[in-house]
């Protein structure tokens, strides 16, 4: 007879002050631990027009060197209000020594990124090291993304913490036989109940 299983008795952390401690490793991205919410814009070439959006982002680990990362996105009409869902996404950020992030993510879309790039001051900007896609999925040949904490890069005073409750978001996009170019911009907000970090990056294409 097999015994049942009571639970998962390894949670996520969602902040630096929650069990399991981070890894040291994950000390320059500690900021973006817990839940974030917020609105975007976006544009393409290929698209109608320019939109605008809402975002959900998670980030947490479970005491590895290992940053869990999701979003999902969903479109506004004029007045602010939902009108469908737009991109998901979830991975991995594979933190290094030195502050060098590996990252994976993967979309329903059928697109798998694996990016790398630097983590330091506030600031993960990651760049396409290879494009996985499935035999339906639409082109993708690059990417870029920058997520800044907010004052990550500006002059703070000693008694200011640089790192926020707010983080904004770059994304550029090389697809469908156009060159890398901005593709989203949006700013985030740390959810309520989530805890800031004490004083010491989607988003996909919206489709």
């Amino acid at each position: 007879m097999s015994e049942g299983v009571a639970g998962q008795p390894f949670p996520d952390g969602f902040g630096e002050g929650e069990t399991p401690v981070p890894h040291p490793l994950l000390e320059p991205v500690v900021g973006f631990l817990g839940r974030w919410r917020g609105r975007g814009q976006g544009g393409y070439p290929t698209l109608d027009g320019d939109f605008a959006y809402a975002q959900e982002v998670s980030f947490g680990h479970d005491g590895r060197p290992f940053l869990r990362y999701e979003a999902r996105a969903w479109l506004l009409d004029a007045d602010g209000a939902p009108l469908r869902p737009a991109a998901r996404e979830s991975g991995w950020w594979r933190l290094q020594e030195d502050g060098r992030v590996e990252a994976l993510i993967t979309q329903p879309t059928g697109i798998t990124e694996i990016l790398t790039g630097h983590a330091a001051d506030g600031v993960v900007d990651l760049a396409t090291h290879t494009v996985a896609l499935t035999p339906t999925a639409k082109e993708v040949t690059a990417t870029r993304r920058r997520y800044t904490l907010a004052d990550a890069d500006a002059d703070t005073d000693a008694d200011d913490d640089p790192h926020g409750d707010t983080f904004s978001f770059v994304h550029d996009l090389a697809a469908v036989g156009q060159p890398l170019q901005h593709h989203l911009s949006a700013t985030l907000r740390r959810a309520a109940g989530q805890s800031t970090r004490p004083a010491s990056s989607w988003n996909s294409s919206v489709q």
